[in-house]
């Protein structure tokens, strides 16, 4: 079932350090808090990750369709509920993490003023706090072939649902069956998110990226979220606690005034207490002003 499907996708265990790029505001955001800003997913990178499953799942039920389908209705429907639930359903929040903590790419979106850092942390105590606050942590996914594999078995799993509750669905001959199958759908919502929050376009594939994602949020009446501005938008996120902060590494990015920037970085993390077991480097990356 589909609980077995993201049982296995978050089974990997990250050996290498994990590091988190911010800005200097988001440095020191995570060095008084003592916690990363988790975010909805579906606000990362304006609602492109979510949109990107959904486009999955779109290819997927159009070839079992094209190919004589004898439940069409029932695909149709999955279909446009998870395009509703895409921004209507219930919510997720995540934190993003690199292998690699010196990209160039990651370095254009974090440092074009010559300000942005990378965090790195032992994997191990990433590890430890996210089972603390029952999060998980999980390998994105950008292999083309196997994303079509997970899809496939996500529908696959929706199709033996409809089979065992037969009772309870619409039959599918006609139109007109409404909401018939929403019982059975809302029952792999929370999985299908989960492995949705793993799913990136290909072309983002350098990144290595690991996610520490939380358990799925219901009702945000009654949960600790919390919202910040976002380029175009008001963005959910909810509070990662890292405290006590256990910093492993530091790379500070491409910055036109690397010395003294070096220097009041060291003299700021002192400060509070925080001295990176490997130092900090600094990205050799030569800064180019606009």
């Amino acid at each position: 079932m589909i609980r077995d499907i993201t049982a296995t996708l978050y089974a990997d265990v990250p050996q290498e350090r994990l590091y988190h790029y911010t800005s200097f505001n988001g440095l020191m955001g995570i060095v008084e808090s003592g916690a990363l800003w988790a975010s909805d997913i579906r606000y990362m990178n304006d609602s492109a990750e979510l949109k990107h499953t959904a486009d999955l799942i779109r290819t997927e039920v159009s070839r079992r369709i094209a190919e004589g389908h004898t439940r069409p209705n029932l695909l149709n429907q999955f279909l446009d509920w998870v395009t509703h639930r895409i921004t209507n359903g219930h919510m997720l929040f995540a934190a993003s993490f690199r292998a690699n903590g010196n990209l160039l790419s990651q370095w254009r979106g974090y440092s074009r003023l010559g300000k942005g850092v990378s965090l790195g942390f032992d994997p191990a105590y990433i590890l430890r706090c996210a089972e603390q606050q029952s999060f998980e942590i999980g390998r994105c996914v950008y292999s083309c072939d196997q994303q079509a594999l997970l899809i496939s078995q996500v529908v696959d799993a929706v199709e033996r649902l409809a089979a065992d509750h037969l009772p309870v669905a619409v039959p599918e001959p006609g139109a007109g069956n409404g909401d018939g199958y929403h019982v059975i759908f809302e029952q792999i919502e929370s999985d299908l998110l989960r492995i949705a929050a793993l799913l990136k376009h290909p072309s983002f594939r350098e990144e290595e990226e690991w996610r520490i994602v939380s358990p799925v949020i219901t009702d945000y009446l009654d949960a600790p979220v919390l919202f910040r501005e976002g380029t175009s938008m008001l963005v959910p996120y909810i509070m990662f606690d890292l405290s006590p902060i256990a910093l492993q590494h530091l790379f500070l990015g491409p910055t036109p005034n690397k010395t003294i920037s070096m220097n009041s970085l060291t003299m700021y993390l002192a400060k509070n207490g925080i001295r990176p077991e490997r130092g900090i480097s600094y990205c050799q990356i030569p800064f180019r002003g606009k």
